[in-house]
């Protein structure tokens, strides 16, 4: 039997408001519950990429009690964009922002991080995964329009690489495009094999 047929028997629950997790998750056929966890995503800025997406990922699992969830398989991730220097960026905090984030990621490189936290029946797996992205030089206009005509606010970089500027601004990548939306799903599968075998 095909592992995805095997994990249609455990129920799922991902910890998550993104609707682009949701639809990435959805994608791999799986079925899955929507439960939000509250938990505070502060940043650390003395850890490293990798160790804050994996300490919010975690953190977020806290919010999913052990004895209530304990059959049920909890999927959590966190991601955030770093620019060439390892500065994080996270959400926007206003529309200026959100340009101010694009214009420093315009004709650089950047990379997004993804932690991903498992957990059923006690046991816990974490995994990070980064993928660089490299944006041609954009038109202060361009960004403008982007701004104005889609939704940055609720996304780490100021960017949904699926939408209008993604198709403009992205010259290559090398990694999960995926990822890049905010839910590694080539990677996921795998871990999850590891991980319920």
């Amino acid at each position: 039997m095909i592992f995805i047929e095997k994990l249609k028997d455990t129920p799922i629950i991902l910890g998550s408001q993104s609707p682009r997790r949701q639809e990435l998750l959805r994608r791999l056929d799986l079925d899955f519950t929507v439960e939000i966890p509250e938990v505070d995503e502060y940043i650390d800025t003395t850890l490293t990429p990798e160790e804050i997406v994996s300490a919010i990922a975690a953190a977020k699992l806290t919010a999913f009690s052990a004895d209530v969830y304990r059959d049920r398989l909890v999927i959590v991730a966190d991601t955030l964009v770093a620019d060439e220097h390892g500065t994080m960026l996270g959400k926007p905090a206003d529309v200026a922002e959100a340009k101010a984030v694009l214009a420093r990621l315009s004709g650089r490189e950047h990379a997004v991080y993804t932690g991903v936290t498992l957990a059923l029946r006690g046991r816990v797996h974490q995994f990070v995964e980064r993928t660089a992205v490299w944006f041609v030089k954009l038109e202060e206009e361009e960004i403008d329009y982007y701004v104005a005509n889609y939704n940055p606010m609720d996304k780490a970089g100021s960017y949904g690489i699926q939408e209008w500027i993604g198709r403009i601004a992205v010259e290559r990548i090398d990694g999960s495009y995926e990822n890049v939306m905010g839910l590694p799903t080539a990677r996921l599968y795998s871990e999850l094999k590891q991980f319920l075998s």
